[in-house]
């Protein structure tokens, strides 16, 4: 049995961290009505504006916690959060694409709650994985490019026995892991260093599952992970 697993690497910088799982299986991601996975992110989009409330985008205090926690791990230089790049879209006027619907329903509820999502295939899994400070010698390659580029030691990463999954802990996924249309076995999450907005945070999770099961079928499972629960099955 495969299972996730927040390492105390991770809970030493990050101790009251929340990592919100959804382990949803038995999908079918495949695009049926793009328009309908369109409107649903148009319409995040412009619920993501309620957290824009500062004219300076850099003191939106949805963008600087984010900004703050990634001080405290090494980093690829000018790696932003998930969050943050979604929100600098929305922000400048530009439209967040689509892309299979398992992709779309986290951006949606990413953009809605201004929290960072994302979505891996569990098939694709070597072993079990964990959140933990890389050791710098990962294999990592990106969307879009065919060079190998491990994270730096210590900089936080989800990773399993094969190499990174996702660098700069939420900033950029691998290729090999990637949430595509023949994903059936889908590792969903969503992470909050921001303790007052534990409900923005469970709902969150909880409409992440639902909007994944009522279009896409399957059955899911919500998992919470924090310093006094570090690990779970994801099988």
């Amino acid at each position: 049995m495969k299972k996730f697993i927040v390492e105390d690497r991770f809970w030493d910088l990050f101790p009251g961290a929340k990592i919100g799982v959804v382990v949803i299986n038995g999908v079918d991601n495949t695009i049926k009505d793009i328009n309908q996975y369109k409107e649903m992110i148009l319409s995040s989009e412009k619920q993501a504006l309620a957290h824009l409330t500062k004219e300076e985008f850099s003191s939106n205090v949805v963008i600087k916690v984010w900004r703050d926690a990634f001080q405290k791990f090494k980093t690829k230089k000018g790696a932003r959060s998930s969050i943050e790049a979604l929100l600098k879209r929305v922000h400048k006027g530009d439209h967040i694409g689509t892309i299979n619907p398992l992709v779309d329903i986290y951006n949606s509820i990413s953009l809605k709650y201004a929290l960072p999502c994302g979505g891996e295939d569990i098939d694709t899994f070597v072993g079990d994985i964990s959140l933990t400070k890389a050791e710098g010698n990962e294999p990592f390659i990106t969307l879009g490019t065919n060079e190998n580029a491990p994270p730096y030691q210590g900089e936080i990463v989800y990773k399993d026995d094969k190499g990174a999954i996702c660098r700069c802990w939420n900033w950029r996924e691998s290729v090999r892991t990637m949430l595509t249309e023949n994903t059936k076995n889908a590792f969903l999450c969503i992470e909050l260093v921001d303790d007052s907005r534990m409900d923005d945070f469970e709902s969150a999770l909880n409409e992440l599952a639902k909007l994944s099961q009522e279009n896409l079928g399957g059955m899911y499972r919500i998992s919470i992970l924090d310093i006094n629960k570090k690990e779970i099955l994801i099988e």
